[in-house]
């Protein structure tokens, strides 16, 4: 087949673990490129336009862009560090023809790094490594190239790509340089090395218009937005097309606009050619993975294959007292059709309705992507109510297969034995255990994923803080047996009211409480964790019986210790198998599934 590259582009996703500074880097080069004119006031982190991805300072949707350099188009796709949000990943660099991964000079690779590398060198990218902030005290950028060669040796990198180019680089500031002792002052050695290290992509010049559909976007004026790379052939706008979906059918459309990427934003073109991102709009019904052709050769392209998921949430209405008091959506109809548009979006979450009929089961990659969900429906206007993270087992052979994940925790050395007997009471085993710089360590385990719902805090709690952890997905092995979940009960409300100090005053020795006074309380809403095994109902709206004797002393200011407020992440890992979090737009509570105390006993009698 006689092939041909498009030397007039060039298609490139950055990769890197979370904070490692490839939003900022992207920054940089829109600067330096010339895309905003001199002394225009510009944000930071221009790429990560989502509030959550503001207020959190990670990327979490993967985004495309462009510059130009010497006459040359360069797409840039800026990609997650998180694994849970793999699926952006995965998308991404479908679309792209070389990587650019970024390790921090002090840092070094960590597990997400590892995880996104894996999946660049099975497509078989070419890569560039830039060694990013050696301005850093703590900067070792010649130790952290020999850790990038161990790693890419370790994933069964090929010679070609054991050969990389190397970048030394100051993102933040835009410096980049091919030696440690070079004088530089922008980033020309990384777009020279883009051009010269990474292929355009290339494509069968027989072969009619062919493009993956790898995103979707919608405008409230063109409607449903197809986002993809034409693969072979070109089109131009009024095009009749088709687009065959998963089943093979097919569906006729006319393209009413066509865009492609400038700077941050689309520009409307008449003709697009191989190796383009393009934006087509006309299509009504389209997902991701689908190939939109020529109507006179409809041929498929293969679909975007993605990890299957680990982690499932039962996603239910809220049935608390208080419901509708907060949210203006609480119909099952609408939370419904919201987590079926979710699936539309993001190709790493399935949706499918709960055996028993209560609510709908949600699975995704971890609990920090469906954090990320709950906190956007919550932001939109939903009431609803989340059941504990459950990993999702396999049977293999008559054998239940459970996912493992490989874990990596730096933290001060005074703190590993705790760790090391923690983790493995809960099954994990330790595999590497190395002393750092400034008496920290670094410690790696393989640990059944189940293990690490609900540690995360106690984590926190055992290294005062200054833990670092990080986890990323190892396949299936088989079951590992029964892990110690909390091993405290909570404390539940028997009444409805609102919380009293006088009452949660004497509750504290109890155990540790998640309200304040005043807050509003129901029959069967959990406000604190128990010191004790089994749960504890109790009354926090009792007020102080009132008499006409006064005793010195007796009125003292009751002084309650300061509540530290509930994150949706650490409500979600807290929870037992009994419990759920009732989470509106403006609260987050944790409450029994079953809210009377009566019903609780009579379930569990059943239950025995």
């Amino acid at each position: 087949m006689p092939i041909r590259q498009n030397e007039k582009i060039r298609n490139i996703a950055i990769i890197a673990h979370v904070d490692h500074g490839k939003t900022t880097l992207v920054d940089a080069m829109f600067k330096q490129a010339g895309l905003f004119r001199e002394g225009a006031s510009v944000q930071d982190r221009l790429m990560d336009n989502q509030d959550l991805e503001k207020e959190r300072g990670i990327t979490i949707s993967a985004k495309n862009c462009e510059v130009e350099w010497k006459g040359v188009k360069i797409n840039i796709l800026d990609t997650p560090g998180h694994a849970d949000f793999g699926g952006e990943v995965e998308r991404a660099l479908s679309m792209v023809d070389g990587v650019i991964l970024l390790v921090d000079a002090s840092e070094g690779p960590l597990p997400q790094t590892r995880f996104v590398l894996d999946k660049a060198l099975k497509l078989g990218l070419h890569l560039t490594v830039v060694i990013n902030k050696i301005d850093r005290g703590d900067a070792r950028p010649l130790v952290v190239f020999d850790e990038v060669n161990d790693l890419l040796i370790d994933l069964d990198a090929t010679d070609e790509q054991l050969e990389f180019p190397l970048i030394y680089a100051i993102g933040r500031d835009g410096i980049a340089k091919k030696d440690l002792d070079d004088e530089a002052s922008n980033l020309d050695v990384l777009f020279d090395t883009i051009i010269n290290e990474i292929p355009g992509p290339t494509h069968n010049i027989n072969t009619p218009f062919q493009m993956l559909v790898c995103d979707l976007s919608y405008s409230d004026f063109l409607g449903r937005l197809a986002i993809g790379k034409i693969h072979n052939g070109s089109v131009t706008a009024k095009d009749k097309l088709v687009c065959i979906d998963k089943n093979g059918d097919r569906t006729p459309l006319k393209v009413s606009k066509l865009q492609v990427h400038k700077g941050v934003g689309y520009e409307e073109v008449e003709t697009a050619e191989p190796g383009d991102i393009v934006i087509l709009s006309g299509v009504s019904d389209v997902s991701i993975g689908d190939t939109i052709c020529a109507e006179n050769a409809p041929e498929p392209l293969p679909r975007l294959e993605v990890e299957e998921p680990t982690v499932s949430m039962r996603f239910t209405i809220n049935t608390s007292p208080l419901v509708g008091q907060e949210g203006k959506i609480v119909q099952g109809s609408k939370l419904q059709a919201r987590l079926e548009k979710e699936t539309l979006n993001n190709v790493a979450i399935q949706v499918v309705p709960a055996e028993d009929g209560d609510g709908w089961i949600v699975k995704g990659r971890g609990e920090l992507q469906m954090a990320i969900i709950i906190e956007e429906m919550r932001r939109e206007g939903f009431e609803l109510c989340v059941g504990r993270p459950e990993v999702i087992c396999h049977k293999k052979d008559g054998k239940l297969m459970e996912p493992m994940e490989h874990l990596s925790i730096d933290c001060e050395e005074i703190h590993s034995g705790v760790i090391i007997e923690k983790i493995s009471k809960r099954k994990g085993i330790m595999s590497n255990f190395m002393t750092e710089h400034g008496g920290r360590c670094k410690i790696d385990f393989l640990v059944p994923s189940r293990a690490l719902i609900g540690y995360r805090d106690e984590f926190l709690t055992d290294t005062k803080g200054s833990g670092i952890m990080n986890s990323i997905s190892a396949g299936f092995e088989e079951y590992k047996g029964a892990i110690p979940s909390r091993l405290t009960g909570s404390l539940v409300a028997d009444r409805p009211g609102s919380a009293v100090p006088y009452a949660l005053f004497h509750l504290e020795p109890r155990g540790t409480l998640y309200i304040e006074a005043g807050a509003p309380i129901y029959e069967g809403m959990i406000i604190g964790v128990r010191n004790k095994e089994h749960d504890l109902n109790v009354n926090p709206c009792k007020a102080k019986q009132l008499s006409n004797v006064r005793a010195s002393g007796k009125d003292d200011a009751v002084v309650l210790t300061p509540v530290s407020p509930m994150s949706l992440e650490r409500a979600i890992n807290i929870i037992l198998e009994d419990e759920m979090v009732e989470i509106t737009p403006k609260s987050i509570r944790l409450r029994k599934k079953i809210l009377s105390a009566q019903g609780r006993k009579g379930a569990k009698k059943r239950e025995n």
